[in-house]
């Protein structure tokens, strides 16, 4: 049995970056044996790492990552979740349309469904709307479009060796550990980026990935958990945000009645009928007012997070325009037409 593995079952000393090194070597190599894989995952999902096996392992992966990256993507924001919590539309990628529609540069990464709800992934395909395959076509989407959805190209590529090895058994049931770290693994260089959490139990351990993946990068990284459970900020509970900046940690409670906003349920967010349809009401501006607000509040926020603005009154203000004035729906139209073009 490889040394890491032994150590996460055994829980008795850290994995530190050379056992990581040599995990994912044997990895690409074939030389891990299926059961080593399956009790890798099944180790690191039934309990968080401790701090220095957490950080060697992103560490690992960090310096496997190819060469050709860009260095800077012109203050680019991106939303995402960690997927799980209550079966609600997919709110993170219409607040990201919206933010695109205010004026925000968006990249946004994503996967398909962890649960039985709609994946981002799995939505933008009902939708019509493409993935970008590389940095080259994320920067030319940006310019043409103010927004581009990433496919599996910003993920290492031991994640998907790891899913491939374990089949037929469930990945999503044996990596809640790698779905929920995920976020944070997405090779793309934006300036800022809203991390929803599902699981309650998982923050302190995401909570040290982040701050060491912000003091490694210097971007601003958002991560954010309520009681109820959903994966982004809700319009109508309080959203405990942990921001990280560089070496700089904040911790604020962000309150939806301090700005104004109406009171709502989950049952607003669920989808009803068709969910492209509902999709596509909401981006319309006649969803239910907790949909709408709920939206409008993770727009607002990335561009408070990617600091375009300091006011979360205004910045809400112009994804409720962007929103009702039929931008937003207007953008995700043109990005269905562009590729309807090409076909």
């Amino acid at each position: 049995m490889h040394d890491a593995v032994a150590a996460l079952i055994g829980q008795d000393r850290p994995v530190d970056l050379p056992v990581w090194r040599s995990l994912w070597d044997r990895l690409h190599d074939g030389g891990l044996q299926r059961g080593e894989t399956v009790a890798l995952l099944a180790s690191l999902s039934t309990r968080m790492p401790d701090r220095v096996t957490l950080t060697a392992l992103l560490d690992s992966l960090a310096e496997r990552r190819p060469a050709g990256r860009p260095g800077d993507l012109g203050a680019a924001v991106n939303i995402v979740g960690t997927g799980g919590g209550p079966g609600t539309f997919n709110i993170s990628t219409a607040a990201a349309l919206v933010a695109a529609a205010m004026g925000v540069r968006v990249v946004k990464t994503g996967s398909r469904a962890y649960t039985g709800r709609l994946g981002s992934v799995d939505l933008l395909e009902r939708l019509g709307v493409p993935l970008v395959s590389s940095y080259e076509e994320t920067h030319d989407f940006l310019e043409r479009h103010g927004i581009a959805f990433a496919g599996a190209f910003v993920y290492p590529a031991e994640l998907a060796l790891l899913s491939r090895s374990v089949l037929p058994l469930d990945v999503r049931k044996l990596g809640r550990f790698v779905n929920a770290l995920g976020p944070l693994l997405a090779d793309m260089p934006v300036a800022a980026q809203l991390t929803g959490v599902a699981d309650a139990r998982l923050t302190n351990g995401l909570r040290q990935a982040t701050a060491h993946l912000a003091r490694g990068s210097g971007r601003s990284v958002w991560l954010c958990v309520n009681d109820v459970g959903a994966d982004e900020l809700l319009g109508f509970v309080p959203n405990r945000v942990y921001a990280y900046e560089g070496a700089a940690e904040d911790e604020f409670v962000l309150d939806p009645t301090r700005l104004g906003l109406c009171s709502g349920s989950l049952e607003e967010l669920r989808p009803r009928g068709d969910a492209v349809t509902f999709f596509r009401e909401v981006l319309s501006g006649r969803g239910a007012p907790a949909a709408a607000e709920t939206v409008c509040l993770n727009a607002a926020a990335l561009a408070v997070a990617g600091r375009l603005t300091g006011d979360w009154r205004a910045a809400l203000d112009a994804a409720r325009d962007a929103l009702c004035s039929g931008r937003a729906l207007d953008l995700l139209t043109r990005l269905h037409a562009g590729v309807s073009a090409h076909v």
